[in-house]
């Protein structure tokens, strides 16, 4: 490319406030960690007034997953990490898919070639499947009249970055602070492959340079890289960004979060019944604290609340205990009416055709996650076998034989009740422990345990019978006196 090539994509570049950009692969589902990146990033963006970008980093193919990148795209949406410029989005160059973009790399590499900062390479690979590197590559120093007879012979090449040899290069991480590394460790890196494509490693660069990103986000395992980095765009003559490394989220002190292990991703937390608020809160505090006892934030209070000096250097450990507390915070903070829709669909597997909105009443205090209400009511639907000890509670001082003359005194009393509701059944159930001269829990726990054959349960005895009907509850109780006086 000639000059004005190059002076063109130049004078493209946005400049002058803060852009950052979510650059993700498409090989499978958003884990947590990539979702605290995207966190991160799009919280810099907007408390910064700037611009979020997103970027599909495909260009090693080997490793690309079909339908990765519509769920990146579902993820972030589904999350509320809306994107400025990048795929499906209006921006002056996007959309940002680097396969797309593949013709942009390469007359980078070739400057990078003619400034002496990369060469070709034409080694094959060995037979471990390894290739050269470090600075031992033996085309490293072959001269230009060689170079071009083996691409005039049409040789395979590859192009590599071309690390000065001796000293040591240095960078500042807003996190860890500042970083050298000896360049005689780091390895002349491939940064255009044989198939023409560029490695993640240079792309990323020549993208973060014409997209005009202004705060690279990224985790600690790249570290090792941004040496390298800093010297392609030392030899490129370009301004470096600011760079924050973020410490790995990890499932215990020994070992990173991993989809292969069974850790969750962000759909897996959704679908395990947790709030899409409560994960986005509960990662923002992976890694990162705003100071103070306080640790519920909404999307919005994140933006005003984040700063970089709150990042730690440590890693984060998942506490899935400590998520499910923060979940069931947020539950209970929401309107009745949210709680119902958000809660509906599982209530209508677990319970259908039956009171949604009296079910979701009694579940609203009672929920963790939203998965936890089919095991909280799956007896509606159906009243498997259990244990007649149920039936004895020292508190309500019930016992088999008190429990056979609750129900018997009960049954008759609910058959006569009518009309069939809330405060029928309540009068009815109550006037009757008035009546036998006993309290009302010696009365009604017999009752409870008839209808739902658990000592725990959402709502009492009047609201099960609400929610069963007239025919169920007696059924069921009429059951249930008949196996007491059985097992007598």
């Amino acid at each position: 490319m000639d000059e004005k090539w190059f002076d063109e994509m130049e004078s493209r570049i946005p400049r002058g406030k803060v852009r950052t950009r979510f650059a993700p692969s498409p090989t499978g589902y958003m884990h947590v960690g990539g979702v605290r990146t995207a966190l991160y990033t799009w919280l810099i963006a907007r408390k910064a007034g700037g611009t979020f970008i997103l970027r599909i980093e495909d260009t090693d193919q080997g490793r690309f997953v079909e339908g990765a990148t519509e769920i990146i795209y579902s993820s972030l949406r589904d999350a509320g990490l809306t994107w400025d410029e990048g795929p499906d989005v209006g921006g002056p160059v996007g959309p940002y898919i680097q396969t797309q973009r593949k013709d942009l790399y390469l007359p980078y590499a070739k400057r990078l070639v003619e400034r002496g900062a990369a060469y070709y390479c034409f080694c094959e690979k060995t037979d471990d499947g390894s290739d050269f590197g470090g600075h031992d590559d033996p085309c490293r120093e072959l001269d230009a009249a060689e170079v071009q007879r083996r691409l005039d012979a049409g040789c395979p090449w590859v192009i590599r970055q071309k690390i000065p040899s001796g000293g040591s290069t240095s960078f500042t991480d807003e996190i860890f602070g500042e970083i050298s590394a000896p360049n005689d460790d780091l390895d002349d890196q491939v940064l255009i492959k044989g198939d023409g494509l560029p490695t993640y490693n240079f792309a990323n660069v020549i993208d973060d340079h014409l997209m005009g990103i202004t705060h690279v986000v990224r985790g600690t395992e790249y570290l090792s890289s941004t040496p390298k980095y800093n010297l392609l765009y030392r030899a490129f003559g370009w301004d470096v960004p600011k760079y924050i490394h973020c410490s790995p989220v990890m499932r215990d002190a020994q070992h990173k979060l991993s989809k292969r292990n069974g850790d969750p991703t962000y759909d897996d937390l959704l679908a395990a019944g947790y709030l899409r608020e409560a994960i986005i809160n509960y990662v923002a505090l992976l890694g990162w604290s705003p100071g103070g006892e306080r640790e519920i934030y909404s999307l919005s209070e994140l933006v005003e609340a984040f700063d970089l000096k709150g990042l730690s250097k440590s890693p984060a450990i998942f506490d899935l205990a400590k998520l499910s507390w923060l979940n069931s915070e947020y539950i209970r903070a929401m309107s009745p009416e949210a709680f119902h829709a958000a809660a509906l669909p599982y209530i209508e597997a677990a319970a259908p055709g039956m009171d949604s909105r009296l079910i979701a009443s009694l579940l609203h205090q009672r929920c963790e996650k939203l998965t936890d209400i089919a095991g909280q009511i799956d007896f509606l639907a159906g009243l498997g076998r259990y244990d007649d000890e149920l039936f004895v509670n020292k508190k309500s001082k019930s016992d088999r034989e008190s429990s056979v003359e609750m129900l018997s005194a009960a049954i008759p009393a609910v058959e006569n009740i009518d009309p069939w509701n809330a405060d029928s059944v309540h009068d009815t159930l109550i006037g009757l422990a008035e009546k036998l001269e006993v309290k009302n829990a010696k009365l009604l726990w017999p009752v409870r345990i008839a209808l739902s054959g658990r000592a725990v349960t959402p709502g009492g005895a009047v609201e099960i019978c609400c929610l069963l009907g007239k025919d169920e509850s007696l059924r069921r109780m009429r059951a249930a006196l008949e196996r007491l006086k059985g097992n007598a």
